[in-house]
């Protein structure tokens, strides 16, 4: 799956506002990144890299199976396979906004 087809589908599912207020960046290594920055609405969801407040490493196919509901954040995070750094309740807002 390219990067295009995970920020149309993180459009869709998030709508206009989904209420996070911040900026959360899901950052997929070589792969690249996407970004989420829902301080202003319409959200934006971009390629740039600008300084996020939450950022979510992990690969592109775990994205897709947490998105997916196959794979449970926390438990991704807690087996390595996601690494959060900065506000660790960004993430956590957003798991039931994927759902």
């Amino acid at each position: 799956m390219s990067l295009d087809a995970v920020k149309a589908g993180l459009k869709e599912k998030i709508s206009e506002d989904c209420g996070l207020g911040a900026i959360l960046k899901f950052d997929f290594g070589d792969q690249g990144h996407i970004v989420l920055d829902a301080t202003q609405v319409p959200n934006v969801i971009s390629s740039d890299d600008i300084e996020a407040q939450c950022t979510m490493a992990l690969s592109l196919e775990n994205f897709m199976l947490m998105a997916e509901g196959k794979l449970d954040g926390t438990m991704a995070f807690m087996s390595g396979k996601l690494k959060i750094q900065g506000d660790m309740g960004i993430a956590m807002k957003l798991a039931p906004l994927l759902a």
